[in-house]
Order: structure tokens, then sequence, then C-alpha cells
């Protein structure tokens, strides 16, 4: 039996078990020594197959040592190998596993089950004191290998792939570490009845970033986990396709194929119990698509098509339009499932739930102010991103900061602490001078030091607490280090500024008052929440001659509603004269040079 019947995994094997036979200077390379290199495997098939039987490997390893220890040594210098016929019959006996399991090469799975079938031995006692037979190891290597065939010599590689290259969200919801899913059961529902659909049951989630697209699949999870489903989705598992582990590592032609493909075929020989969560969907466009080779989107799409794989992908609304819509093959097999931002309102209520996660991870009290704080002012100063992700980011840093800054001491402190120091040195070097005058005034000023710094100490720990205290003025320090507004506006009452809206607008655009007082009525109208939210504050129109302030007044509106007068988007329709220009406004029509390329 030649060493190319073995896959490359069984061959490292038997490598590994004729170096134990050399360590432990025997002579004859037998059964045990093969069983022990295989249990050894790092992450290796017979390893999972006995933790799947509930038998811990490192005491099939311990009792294998022992066995051999007890085998007799060979001392003399030339040490010659000899096969036992007991290794013989073992080698046969995997070697008619794999024809009778279809597969074209030897693998480690066929070694074990032969291992198993010993009926005498050291190695076969040892497996009746684990309550270990054959018939269990196959039935272990059955459920482990799934559909796959050894049908090169790397096998091995591919089995459990689902496991390597995703995580189970289930699984994170059973053990508690997924944060809870609030606010948000209209889209999860949405998901479930497109999930249970007879055809075109794979949902797509599009939303802008930090909306909480990923956070509608972890509530999935945990409604499955809490039986919050339809029958049909019960016991169900969803997994997150972890795409960057797909690709990495992946150097050879068909390398990574081959990954995704075994992938798809333990997601379709799981008989629907496999929901596939396809974060960041476009990615899937181009990834492996090498020269000749195919892309992950286009290997899925035959499962997608025949309904053996159900999936739920998530993406943003322009890379939707840039990668998926462009392939009407893939976008027809997805239903869209729009995810809005979420109003203020229910933002808090998602901070209020995320809040007891956040105390216990920073150890600090978060104020029901501060939380209100996050929301309010990432809501109205952080434009550039959506609810609620900033005003999670915003009590997640302050919690952070108030733990960093009370394991700090103050500056005052820390100064009084460096001249304390200082006085030390000082007091040493003047002892080894013999200027002992000069030593004894030293060590008065540090003893007096160190009693006001015991005084300080004290009067800190008692005006702090056992508690750290996370409120409104820490979220406001953190946004004013982000924008750079001052903390004391921050602070301000938005119903005082309001009110004193006219004053501060006059201080900017002198003489227009019947200008000012409609656009603060306007705004007062806007934030008193007498409008439609979904509809603009209002639309103005300044008219008059040139030089009267009305790019003026709307630079003041900016600048005190947004406290940066460049936060307005300007447009010099003066530049629009011509038929063609509007292309700069609208974009590049269809089926001309440009035409991806975004209007300015």
């Amino acid at each position: 039996m030649t060493a190319d019947k073995f896959t490359r995994q069984a061959q490292e094997a038997l490598q590994r078990s004729q170096e134990l036979v050399r360590n432990y200077q025997h002579s004859q390379w037998d059964v045990e020594h093969v069983l022990l290199a295989l249990v050894a495997l790092e992450d290796g098939l017979p390893e999972q197959i006995f933790k799947e039987l509930g038998v811990d490997p490192e005491l099939i390893k311990s009792g294998l040592h022992q066995t051999l220890d007890g085998v007799p040594k060979v001392v003399s210098g030339s040490q010659q190998i000899f096969i036992t016929p007991r290794l013989q019959r073992m080698l046969q006996l995997a070697d008619e596993e794999a024809q009778r399991l279809k597969d074209q090469f030897i693998s480690v799975e066929h070694l074990l089950v032969a291992a198993a079938r010993e009926d005498a031995g050291d190695s076969a006692r040892l497996f009746r004191e684990l309550g270990v037979n054959q018939e269990m190891v196959y039935q272990a290597m059955q459920k482990l290998r799934g559909s796959h065939r050894v049908d090169d010599q790397n096998a091995e590689q591919r089995y459990r792939s689902l496991e390597k290259y995703s995580v189970d969200l289930t699984e994170l919801a059973r053990v508690g570490k997924l944060d809870p899913v609030v606010g948000r059961d209209q889209e999860i529902r949405q998901v479930m009845q497109t999930l249970t659909r007879r055809t075109k049951n794979n949902p797509v989630l599009i939303g802008e970033a930090g909306v909480g697209k990923t956070a509608i699949a972890e509530g999935l999870a945990s409604k499955i986990i809490c039986d919050d489903v339809p029958d049909s989705l019960h016991n169900k598992r969803v997994m997150a396709l972890d795409m960057g582990r797909l690709v990495a590592g992946a150097k050879f032609r068909g390398e990574f194929e081959e990954r995704l493909k075994s992938v798809i075929d333990e997601v379709t020989s799981s008989n629907g119990e496999v929901i596939v969560f396809l974060d960041e969907m476009h990615t899937l466009v181009g990834a492996g698509g090498g020269e000749g080779g195919l892309d992950a989107s286009n290997m899925l799409k035959p499962a997608l098509a025949r309904g053996e794989l159900q999936a739920i992908g998530s993406t943003t609304l322009d890379e939707y339009r840039k990668h998926i819509e462009r392939d009407p093959a893939l976008a027809r097999r997805f239903q869209p499932v729009y995810v809005e931002e979420p109003t203020p309102e229910q933002a808090l209520s998602i901070l209020e739930a995320l809040k007891p996660r956040y105390e216990a991870h920073h150890r600090v009290t978060i104020t029901d102010g501060a939380i209100a704080a996050a929301v309010r002012l990432s809501d109205r100063y952080i434009s550039d991103r959506k609810l609620p992700d900033k005003a999670i980011d915003f009590m997640d840093e302050a919690g952070s900061k108030v733990r960093i800054d009370a394991g700090m001491l103050p500056p005052k402190l820390q100064g009084m602490e460096n001249r304390r120091r200082e006085l030390t040195d000082l007091e040493e070097r003047a002892n080894q001078l013999s200027d002992y005058e000069r030593a004894a005034q030293y060590r008065t000023e540090r003893l007096r030091l160190e009693g006001e710094l015991n005084t300080e100490h004290e009067a800190i720990e008692h005006t702090t607490g056992p508690d750290l205290v996370v409120n409104e003025k820490d979220i406001a320090d953190l946004v004013s280090n982000w924008t750079g507004i001052p903390v004391g506006q921050l602070m301000e009452g938005e119903a005082d500024r309001l009110l004193h809206m006219e004053e501060h607008l006059h201080q900017r655009v002198i003489g227009q008052h019947e200008a000012i007082n409609a656009v603060a009525d306007t705004i007062r109208r806007a934030r008193s929440g007498l409008n439609d939210p979904k509809r603009p504050f209002g639309s103005f129109i300044f008219l008059g001659p040139t030089g009267v302030g009305k790019t003026e007044l709307s630079r003041a509106l900016a600048e005190f509603l947004f406290n940066d007068e460049d936060s307005m988007v300007r447009l010099d329709m003066s530049e629009y004269g011509e038929r063609h220009t509007v292309s700069r406004l609208i974009g590049a029509p269809q089926a001309t040079w440009g035409m991806t390329t975004p209007a300015s």
C-alpha cells in the first residue's frame, strides 16, 4: 500500500506515529502508535469525533502514553522498525472502509474506524474502558463529515466548513452574548414572513450604516432561541458567513471556490436547518473571482434558485444599487426589507435596554440624563452618522472616559506626587554627601507633602464614593471634543435658545425683522413637535436686491442651528444657466461617459 493512497493528513499521522516509535525506542510499529498520532492531530477529525462522543481526547492520550511506556525498549544502536500484523490488518480495514464509502483516498477517519474495529490489544481495551465502539465512531464520523467525499488528498480541510467560516448567532443568543434588540419588531416580522414564503424567501436588509441591520438578524436568532417564531422556523440556526475567513489564505486558483462550495454543500445537506446571514452582502459580488474563476455571488445563485440555501442579506442602499441591482439574476432571488433610521424616541428606548450591559462592562452608573443627552446631542450635531449607532458610541466612550479618569490622579495631585519623588531623591543625595542639615530640610518638606497627599486622597475617596457616574456633562464633553462646539453652548437648554432666537439672528442680520420673525416662528413650531417629522421644517424664498442680507440670514440660521455657518448646502443657480449643466446636479444620463459618477 503506497503513500499516494492516503490523504495528506493521514500521511502526516503515519509519519508522526513512526516518530513516536523512535522516541519510545520501540522496534515494532503498532496500532497504538498510529492511534496516538491520530488523536494528537491539532484540530483534526479524530479529536472532534471523540468530543462528539463526549470523550475527553486527553484521557485517550494519557492512556496511550501509559500503554506505550510499558512496551519494552530497544537499546541497540540501529533502530530498525518492523510493522506488526495488527497494524497491517488495521491499514487493510481502513482501505476497505474507504472503498465502502466510495472514497478515493484513505483518510484519518478511515484509520480511526479501523482502529475501533480491533477486538484485541491495548487499543481495544482502552475503547472498552471509555465505552466507545465501532458503530459509535462511525455515526459520529458521518455526522461530522456530512455529505463530503474524500475525492482529493486535502479532503479533511472541507469538513465542518460552515463552522470554520461562519459564526453561529443562535448559539451566541443561547449563551446570552447578543445585545437585546429593541424597537425592531416590525422589521423582524417582515424577515420572518419572507423566510416562510414558498419562493423568493431570501430577505435582504437595506439601510444606512449604523441603523441596526445586523441587530435585526441577531434579534431573529434570539427569537428562535425563545421559540417566538413560526413553526417552520423552529430549531433553525442563523449562521453569519465571514467572507474575510473564506478569502484569507486562499492563494491558489480554485482554493476559494473549493471553500465556498464546501460551505454551500454543508448548508444544503442540513435539510433547511441553516439560514445563512450575509452581512455586507455586496462584498459577494467579485469576491474570489480571479481570472477564469467564479465569484461568490455566482456560486450562490444555483443553490438559491433551487431553494436549497436560505439566506438573509444586509447592505446599504447605495451598495445595493451599485452591485446587486446590476445583476438581475441575483437581485430577483432576494426580497428587499428596508430598515429606516429609528426616531430619537426609539433610539432612547434602545439605549435604555443596552444601558445595563455597558454599566456592567465599564463598572459605572449611567444616568437617564446621560442617555437622553447622548441621543439628543448626537442627533443634533453628528450629521454624518445614524442613530442609534452614534448615540451608543457616545454612551460607550463616556463610560470608558469616566472609568479611566477615576484610575488616574488629578493634575494637582500628580504634581504633588512628582514633587514628593524629587524630594526623596534630593534627601538621599544630601545624605550621601554628608549634608545632614539640608537632608533634614528635604525630609521635613517631604513629610509635610505626604500629609497633604493623604488628605487629598481621602477627600477624593469621600467625594467620589464607591460608584462612578456618567452624567449629562460627560456626554457634552465628548460631543464638544468631537465637534469643537463649546460645552456651555451644548448644556444650554434648547427651549431657552429658541426663546432668544431673534436676538441671536439680529446680532448678524440688521434690520430684517419680518424675515427673522418668520424664520424663528417656523423653527420654534418645528422644534416643538407640531409639524410632520417626515417633512421639511420650512421652505423660504428670500427676495430682495443684492447686499441686503439674504445669504447672510441663511448663514446665521445655519450657525444658530448647527453652530457652524458652513453647515449648509449652497447651490449657485447662475452656474446652471445652460441646458447641459443640469447633469452636474442630477448626474449624467444613462449610456454616457460618467454615468457611474455621482452628481456633484
